[in-house]
């Protein structure tokens, strides 16, 4: 079966810039504490580090998000999204996704994941599906703040980076369980 198209792919294309995480790696498997405990795959469910460097001038906010597009749901699902991170912010660490967003910066937020959890869910793939992509997008706006509230799904939130989205930048590994 061919992999379902990233939803970057479905978007106009934006420059990159780089992020790096000392937690996961492009097509390396996810450690256990990214994966998730919650829907019983023996993790964490602990947001991993991210550290970014090179967004575009103009930058005035970043968002940061993480998405299966392999997920056998039709859709995909997002496992994670946060916004309004202010632009002199770069780095992330490791779990500040909880579900109270105890690690972000000041004025960042998070939206429900498909799970209708705040915070991070680690990967949970269906055992013998195979490996998941699990998408972890740094997305420099050129907006100070998107224009929703936390209440509003994962796609809401994509509409509204749409025409302001400057650059993203992308590391993604995978997780498949037996």
């Amino acid at each position: 079966m061919p992999q379902p198209p990233s939803p970057y792919d479905l978007l106009p294309e934006v420059p990159s810039f780089e992020v790096r995480s000392d937690d996961a790696a492009d097509a390396q498997m996810l450690s256990m504490p990214q994966v998730s405990g919650i829907f019983g795959a023996g993790g964490e469910d602990r947001s991993p580090h991210l550290v970014w460097s090179g967004a575009p001038d103009g930058t005035q906010s970043y968002a940061v998000t993480c998405f299966d597009p392999d997920a056998p749901t039709g859709s995909g699902f997002w496992h994670w999204v946060v916004y309004d991170i202010e632009a002199s912010c770069t780095e992330l660490s490791s779990g500040a996704g909880d579900s109270e967003g105890s690690g972000l910066p000041a004025g960042a937020k998070q939206l429900r994941n498909d799970a209708g959890l705040y915070g991070y869910l680690g990967s949970a793939p269906p055992a013998g599906h195979g490996p998941h992509r699990y998408m972890f997008a740094v997305h420099a706006l050129s907006v100070e703040s998107l224009p929703i509230t936390t209440d509003v799904s994962p796609a809401i939130c994509g509409f509204n980076m749409f025409g302001a989205t400057l650059a993203r930048a992308l590391v993604t590994p995978i997780y498949e369980q037996s």
